[in-house]
């Protein structure tokens, strides 16, 4: 006696709510359950295709034209408002005119609100369809160009582009008009004829990652007064290059142009860039209270240790500090950072106004303690209101006892600091002082 179907006695919303959990070739195939089932899968809001779902073959190889034509009738097939549209896949370059024909089809379809294109290996020429209800485009390795009488997307919060090619103006033109823009990313830019020159305008802005690169030459936030949460990364490898110090100059106005921002996030190579350039001596993040810096303990110098200290001097309202340590596996170069940052660091300093009144906790994630301990030394030396010094370390073996007696004997300047080490690995927490 077989059971009753309880899934099918759902309602019909529910139903294509678990559709659209499933991929695409396996929602289709619903349409053979029963008669109920039999173009449900055609409401579906969200549409992912492409190599990581692999929902309408050739997933690993670059896809035919037989394919974007199983992709052009599947889209057609649907009957509901489509939502979301997300497309990666290995493309060739002559296959853009195929894809425009996508785009141009969803447009067509209505209601877009989130499109989302990865192109692997190629990067495809995207003429950009005036999308009315667009929120959220994400692309990947494209050449992007706007249609004639290009209004701009008037309902876009979210803005990701990474390995893009796209002219001063058209980029220019696509932020501006986006008045409702909350989150903007852009990253690993292509260069062109010229590099870019950005002056980011945007009323509503709140979060903020952008790559400084070659293909920078300037960019700074003009106004964006609702703006908290800033990630800046510097892509440059060799500091020998003649280039760096534009560079450099490039990722420090940006970085003084965000001085109202109450979170920060920079990669290592920005305390490398801000060492090669002049540093402004009165300069001041009034509203920060966190800051993230990717750390190379093993690869500091003198000149990035006081370029370290004068990101702190211009913070005097730091509450929250978060240092990520890379790993090294050479010892003889760890116990030569060990030494430099005692040299450094091992005395008091002041004029550091987030020492004295607001800095109450500084986590330094790390594979080994040894190369980051001077480090933490230095905040329980300084910091008169620290509460919490926390070290994480994900390699258990690197927390030696010798480690923790030299925390335990460390000069501690707060009353009420709280020294802990935790290991991933383990899941053991070591309260040390």
């Amino acid at each position: 006696m077989g059971g009753a179907d309880r899934i099918s006695a759902l309602p019909e919303e529910i139903k294509i709510s678990i559709l659209s959990l499933l991929d695409v070739k396996y929602a289709i195939r619903t349409s053979a359950l029963a008669r109920s089932w039999r173009h449900l899968w055609t409401h579906l809001p969200c549409l992912y295709i492409g190599a990581y779902q692999d929902q309408l073959g050739d997933g690993s190889v670059a896809v035919s034209s037989d394919w974007i034509e199983r992709a052009h009738h599947l889209i057609s097939s649907l009957r509901g408002p489509l939502l979301v549209f997300k497309l990666c896949h290995r493309f060739r370059s002559h296959q853009a005119p195929l894809i425009q024909r996508l785009l141009d089809l969803l447009l067509q379809k209505g209601g877009v609100e989130t499109l989302n294109l990865e192109f692997i290996c190629h990067r495809l020429l995207v003429h950009l369809p005036p999308f009315h209800s667009l929120k959220v485009l994400q692309l990947y390795q494209c050449h992007v160009l706007l249609p004639t009488g290009f209004q701009g997307f008037r309902s876009l919060t979210t803005l990701e582009l990474e390995l893009v090619e796209i002219s001063n103006d058209h980029l220019h033109f696509l932020i501006h008009t986006s008045n409702n823009l909350t989150t903007f990313s852009g990253t690993d830019f292509v260069r062109s004829q010229k590099p870019l020159s950005i002056n980011i305008s945007s009323p509503l802005l709140r979060h903020l990652k952008f790559g400084i690169d070659c293909s920078i030459e300037k960019v700074s936030v003009i106004s964006a007064p609702c703006l908290e949460q800033v990630e800046i990364i510097h892509w440059n490898r060799d500091h020998t290059d003649p280039s760096s110090k534009k560079l450099a100059s490039a990722a420090l106005g940006l970085l003084i142009s965000v001085s109202m921002v109450s979170s920060l996030d920079l990669n290592f190579e920005i305390l490398k860039s801000l060492s090669l350039v002049t540093l402004p001596i009165n300069f001041t993040f009034y509203r920060l209270r966190s800051l993230n810096v990717f750390f190379f303990i093993d690869c500091m110098n003198k000149r990035m240790c006081d370029a370290f200290l004068w990101l702190l001097s211009s913070m005097p309202f730091l509450e929250e500090l978060d240092l990520i340590h890379g790993d090294s596996d050479d010892s003889d170069q760890i116990n030569r950072v060990v030494i430099l940052m005692e040299e450094l660091l091992g005395k008091k300093r002041d004029g550091i106004s987030c020492f004295n009144q607001t800095l109450e906790s500084v986590t330094i994630r790390t594979g080994g303690i040894m190369a980051a301990i001077n480090l933490g030394k230095f905040f329980l030396l300084n910091a008169k209101v620290l509460k919490l010094m926390q070290f994480q370390c994900w390699k258990r073996s690197h927390v030696e006892p010798g480690r923790i007696e030299e925390l335990q004997k460390a000069e501690v300047t707060s009353s009420d600091a709280k020294v802990v080490i935790f290991c991933y690995n383990e899941g053991v927490t070591i309260n040390v002082k």
